[in-house]
């Protein structure tokens, strides 16, 4: 049974003029998340993420497991460190300023990876020339990754370490390279719509990664430090690094509306760009030898759940996407030594038992054991970490028919129901 009095969870209840450095956080994320114990600061730039962040960034990797799964995507992992020669190939070596670098006792110079083109272009290269009849072959992985950011912030919008998901794609010629990067652009529009929050999908520059055309997908927020394009006659949609801000460069109409954005996600066509160095080749139908054609596509985990309770929080509520949320349910037990504890003793675990084995909720409930507070204090702090759903057990559940109630916390709707009424309530939202 999951027990609010068992999570470690290091509420910040230090005043905030005496937090460390709380002036510079300017992202409600980042200060709710501090907070509230969902992460905590190990150095600038670097967090401890603490186990309801765990949770919370462990639903969000199962069903992208599920989705890269949808497209035929094979998970693996990729070491942490690559060589720094297979940069100097491809070209990127000197033209990325903020690479962590590390020299072994040998003297040979290694990458802390922000990215993996290189690593998988080169495993492939090892095992060159496959068939034809091999591909398309689609690898992706989730690791941490790391830069050297010029100026952490943000939380984990913003830092020196990170999560992500970063997916490679191999063909054997243009078309069907194209053909798996909208296979793979939907594949990420499902992912976003399973989250729930409104995205823009957005033409991008290639930048140091390059190929031959990008798209990143964004959270509009004040907060966002992409300047992104939205036409208002054609619909055009860009990043401003690609088009400018003056007019919309499709349709060259002046209607033009510009917005933050926080980038979550980018996609890349390559074409040859990594395979031709690399020498990553396959057999064609005829026997000869030719080079791979390559996609490449981030989803930043650890910057998504940042930026969701971003683009969702109050400026004191945590709020998270249902599907993301740490515990679903949270029931509030009656405070010890109340008429009410007298009368409903046994009925918040069987409330737990009840919904725990519901489609969708095992493992998702919590109770809030610590009846040395008031319900009022446990339902207030249940509605600043953003628990969807709140049940307090109180005065109505002491009747002949005891009724509960359900607090809807993004709504700020209630409802009193009886058991049955309750377990359908949960059933239906599932």
């Amino acid at each position: 049974m999951n027990r609010v009095s068992k999570l470690f969870q290091p509420i910040n209840k230090i005043p905030k003029s005496a937090t460390i450095k709380h002036k510079e956080i300017t992202s409600k994320s980042q200060r709710l998340m501090l907070d509230l114990g969902i992460i905590k600061l190990a150095s600038p730039g670097t967090f401890h993420l603490l186990p309801l962040g765990v949770r919370a960034l462990e639903k969000l990797k199962s069903f992208i497991d599920k989705e890269m799964h949808k497209i035929n995507a094979q998970k693996l992992a990729l070491p942490a460190l690559t060589q720094a020669e297979l940069w100097e190939k491809s070209g990127r070596l000197n033209n990325s300023a903020e690479l962590f670098t590390v020299t072994d006792r040998h003297k040979n110079l290694y990458i802390l990876s922000p990215t993996h083109e290189e690593a998988i272009t080169d495993l492939l290269a090892s095992i060159a020339p496959l068939s034809y009849k091999n591909f398309p072959l689609r690898l992706y992985q989730i690791t941490s990754k790391y830069r050297d950011e010029m100026k952490t912030r943000f939380g984990l919008m913003r830092g020196r370490q990170f999560l992500m998901k970063d997916l490679y794609t191999f063909d054997i010629d243009m078309k069907n390279a194209e053909q798996t990067y909208s296979e793979v652009i939907k594949g990420y529009e499902n992912i976003f719509n399973t989250i729930g929050i409104d995205f823009n999908q957005v033409l991008a520059a290639t930048g140091n990664i390059g190929g031959l055309i990008s798209h990143e997908f964004h959270y509009t927020a004040d907060v966002g430090e992409d300047k992104l394009l939205f036409c208002l006659n054609c619909n055009y949609k860009g990043n401003v690094e690609v088009s400018g801000m003056d007019y919309c460069p499709q349709c060259k109409s002046n209607k033009i509306m510009v917005k933050n954005g926080i980038e979550v996600a980018h996609t890349f066509l390559l074409g040859d760009k990594y395979s031709k160095p690399l020498n990553a080749t396959y057999l064609d139908r005829n026997g000869l030898t030719a080079n791979l054609q390559m996609g490449c596509y981030g989803l930043g985990i650890s910057r998504l759940l940042g930026a969701a309770v971003e683009v969702l929080s109050l400026e004191q509520e945590l709020r998270w996407p249902l599907i993301l949320a740490p515990y679903k349910v949270v029931i509030i037990s009656p405070k010890a030594g109340s008429k009410e504890e007298a009368f409903t003793l046994g009925f918040d675990q069987e409330l737990y038992d009840n919904i725990d084995q519901l489609d969708g909720y095992a493992g998702n409930v919590l109770l809030d054991d610590r009846n040395h507070l008031t319900i009022g204090k446990r339902h207030l702090e249940a509605r600043r970490m953003g628990y969807p759903y709140v049940i307090v057990i109180g005065s109505k559940a002491t009747g002949s028919t005891p009724l509960y109630e359900i607090n809807e916390i993004v709504t700020n709707k209630q409802h009193l129901l009886d058991r049955n009424e309750l377990l359908q309530y949960f059933r239906s939202i599932q």
